[in-house]
């Protein structure tokens, strides 16, 4: 029996290569985007779930809301975590860490200088803490004194090779030298935070900072069990009180009950370490994380483009049954009863679902690179070889073979044989209902889709285009300036002398990262006033011009005058912050540094820029002042739009003669923009690829169900053809039913896709105009590629003679 199956389904194949063809395509695309979006969701579910004790482990979040101004970070003060374990018994234990961005390190033996950018501060316990398991040293001591250093397995392959790393020392430029205490293993892709060197966190005198209301380092806790850290955040007002409460008085002159009244709020929180990648986007994340949002969304597309290839797999099996029904009618006559040709039938569609399956994992095979690259993520096949995975597989692949086979066995097992063989086969009205049904619901998807890729890629061209408050064209940022010590001003200065170069500006902060520094500031000099948050950063008289800011009123610093040295020039959001009416010549104040917090520093608006971009679109303009400071954070030139490499050329040239020895590195502003927005950017692209694969599968329903259109009404069109109908009004009758289908799915997806991604660009503060004529648009292009579908077979039929249809009559 199970051989004969076999051997009818390969001749049917082979007898209907085009539509087998099809078939086949159709559902191993569908069951391909299905594999790889899983892989993608099933990576994305993973991260941190390898920790040990996850349930257990909380990260300490911070939030606040201080003149106005509200924050939610995951940074908290240093002195946070020991106090928890002192206080507190339901904390089992607590790590540190930082964030210390990128270092240039030279090791021991070398003189190459490597750029390394994953590094973080931690304290002593991290390895006990978080179980990373250590090739070379000692968990309990490698970080547990200052100027030590812990570095991955690739990391000590890169500086030593096959030589051993503990006991070898490191320079850090600019910084100080570190032993190397351990080699830990690589830690997995799957984890919301990395590190390729862990320094000693007691290597900066930040870790001895007493401070409160400082927020600078990740705290992470283990928390008892049985309910322990619903019972430590009922605690947390009274830690507030006792800790942060005296600090308030003394920088903010009042109580805390004076700060609550004044609309004040300040609070710790634990936020889960295995909610953090998919649901945490707060001020401070070691790394970009993240969007349960868009898990969600690739789990309905993969579902629905699986759904649509089976949909096609009906309609493609069911537009063939006028060419069957007659072996369906021979075969009852020979004795066949109906349950024997619906199992023929489901056997059928189970081989082919098989054989789409082994195609499809084929497809992911040769695709995945491509995926990876895509996603920027390490996928591997081998995710979709598991014993599990396997088993849930086969049990797709029979679901998929009755789901796409049960409508086609059941219909064509249905037909009597005295009317096929007589050509009297009537398909009846239910059949064409459901088939309308799914058409409906196919393009109601599709139209959705093509409404969100449409939008998606308007906003990333509202993203790219807007105009951001400067210009981040030719703006070329020298990486790491700090190397050239002492030379910096002159290194700037012999580089300005080049008449390629524009301007150039030293400064604290660039406006593309969102990378800032806050401080407390209030009106006037009098601290009773109200105090508000404000990014404080530090610039010379040349960062205005040579990021093209505007000044709106006043001017910007100039070496004409020598009290600009206690001037700050200001946004339009800090006027509308601290309410002031003519800005220029007014005064803002904030605490000195000295222990008692009595000492007050003031300063004096003299001018006001116009608001720009210095973080993500996602995000609002915060107030911002720049003060004249000197720094050694970043150096950026203005250069000539024209032969950019010789100018870089020029600039290393430089570079090397007030720094020899020291690597010269650089990007753009423009670059480092994108790279900002690059979860949006790859999250829309991946959205549109897999968008239009769905609508040309959708399509090849579409196809399927014009050809069995065709087939139905042959002889009608003959008569019609014999009677004078034209090859036009032929096509226009077969496609009419079609368009008003469509016509439906608009009305249904129109509203859906309106509010879906209306919700969507809810989470920029910036973002696109939603048109209808956008929506609008969608439905009419969905329109045209569906008469595109359409016509070949339209075509087809109506240029068909009409003596082969009615030969029979």
């Amino acid at each position: 029996m199970l051989k004969n199956f076999f051997n009818v389904t390969f001749r049917s194949i082979l007898k209907h290569k085009f539509y087998s063809f099809i078939n086949i395509l159709g559902l191993s695309i569908g069951i391909t985007c299905f594999l790889m979006i899983t892989l993608y969701v099933k990576d994305e579910l993973s991260y941190d779930k390898h920790l040990p004790a996850i349930e257990r482990l909380y990260r300490l979040d911070f939030t606040g809301t201080i003149g106005g101004n509200t924050f939610i970070t995951s940074l908290s003060s240093v002195p946070a975590a020991q106090a928890l374990m002192n206080d507190y018994p339901e904390v089992e234990s607590a790590v540190r860490m930082r964030d210390r961005g990128n270092e240039m390190i030279k090791p021991e033996g070398q003189m190459q200088i490597f750029n390394e950018e994953k590094i973080l501060l931690a304290d002593s316990n991290f390895f006990e803490f978080f179980q990373l398991p250590l090739i070379e040293g000692d968990p309990a001591t490698a970080l547990a004194a200052p100027k030590k250093a812990a570095i991955s397995e690739a990391i000590a392959k890169k500086y030593f090779g096959n030589e051993t790393a503990v006991g070898k020392t490191i320079e850090v430029q600019g910084w100080d030298n570190f032993e190397v205490t351990a080699v830990y293993k690589e830690m997995p892709s799957n984890q919301h935070f990395h590190a390729d060197v862990l320094f000693s966190i007691t290597s900066t005198s930040e870790a001895f900072n007493t401070q409160w209301m400082g927020f600078n380092f990740v705290t992470y806790l283990k928390i008892k069990p049985e309910n322990a850290a619903v019972a430590l955040e009922a605690k947390f007002p009274d830690m507030i009180a006792k800790y942060i409460g005296p600090e308030i008085q003394k920088f903010m002159g009042q109580n805390m009950e004076e700060f609550k009244e004044a609309g004040g709020q300040l609070g710790y929180a634990l936020y889960p370490v295995k909610d953090i990648h998919l649901n945490s986007s707060k001020l401070g994340e070691l790394e970009a994380n993240g969007d349960i949002t868009y898990v969600y969304l690739f789990s309905v597309i993969a579902f629905f483009i699986l759904l649509i290839a089976c949909i096609n797999f009906m309609n493609l099996s069911t537009a063939r049954s006028a060419n069957r029904a007659k072996e369906v009618g021979v075969r009852k006559v020979l004795g066949a009863q109906r349950p024997l040709i619906v199992r023929q039938f489901l056997a059928e569609a189970l081989i082919l679902s098989f054989f789409s399956f082994m195609l499809a994992y084929g497809l992911c095979f040769l695709l995945l690179p491509s995926f990876n690259t895509l996603a920027e993520k390490q996928l591997a096949i081998s995710a979709l070889l598991t014993p599990g995975f396997i088993i849930t597989i086969l049990g797709l692949i029979i679901a998929v073979g009755l789901l796409a086979g049960s409508y086609p066995a059941f219909y064509l097992s249905g037909f009597k044989p005295v009317e096929v063989l007589k050509g009297k086969l009537n398909l009846g009205m239910k059949s064409g209902a459901i088939r309308s049904f799914l058409v409906v619901f196919q393009f109601t998807l599709s139209i959705i889709m093509i409404v969100g890729t449409m939008v998606i890629y308007d906003q990333l061209n509202f993203i790219r285009n807007k105009k951001l408050g400067y210009q981040k064209d030719h703006l070329v940022i020298i990486n790491d300036p700090w190397l050239l010590k002492d030379n910096l001003n002159a290194f700037k200065t012999e580089a300005l002398r080049n008449s390629a170069v524009v301007s150039g500006t030293l400064s604290s902060f660039l406006p593309v990262n969102g990378n800032t520094n806050n401080n407390l500031y209030f009106k006037g000099k009098n601290p009773q006033n109200e105090s508000h948050i404000v990014s404080d950063w530090r610039v010379d008289q040349d960062y205005v011009p040579t990021f093209g800011i505007e000044i709106k009123e006043g001017r910007n610093f100039s070496r004409e005058f020598p009290s600009d040295s206690s001037a700050i020039v200001v946004n339009e959001a800090f006027v509308k912050q601290f309410g002031l009416e003519n800005p220029v010549g007014e005064f803002i104040s904030t605490h000195g540094d000295d222990e008692d917090g009595t000492s007050i520093v003031s300063y004096k608006i003299i001018g006001v820029m116009g608001d720009f971009h210095y973080a993500s679109l996602r995000e609002s303009i915060y107030p911002l002042m720049m003060k004249l400071a000197s720094s050694r954070g970043n150096i950026t030139f203005k250069v000539a739009g024209d032969n950019i490499d010789q100018t870089i050329a020029t600039l290393k040239s430089t570079w090397e003669q007030f720094g020899p020895g020291q690597p010269f590195s650089y990007n753009f502003i423009d670059q480092q923009f994108e790279e900002v927005h690059k979860s949006e950017m790859r999250i829309g692209s991946i959205f549109m690829v897999f968008a239009s694969l769905a609508v040309f599968i959708a399509c090849l329903g579409l196809f399927g169900l014009a050809a069995f259109t065709a087939e139905q009404r042959n002889k009608e069109i003959g008569v019609r053809k014999v009677l004078g109908a034209s090859v036009s009004s032929i096509m226009s009758l077969l496609s009419r039913e079609f368009v008003k289908l469509i016509g439906i799915s608009f009305v249904i997806a129109a509203p859906t896709a309106y509010y879906a991604v209306g919700k969507w660009l809810d989470n920029f503060a910036y973002r696109t105009n939603l048109s209808l004529v956008t929506i609008f648009i969608a439905g009419l292009l969905s329109l045209v590629v569906a008469w595109l579908t359409m016509s070949f077979q339209t075509w087809r039929a109506a240029r068909a003679n009409p003596v082969n249809s009615l030969r029979s009559e």
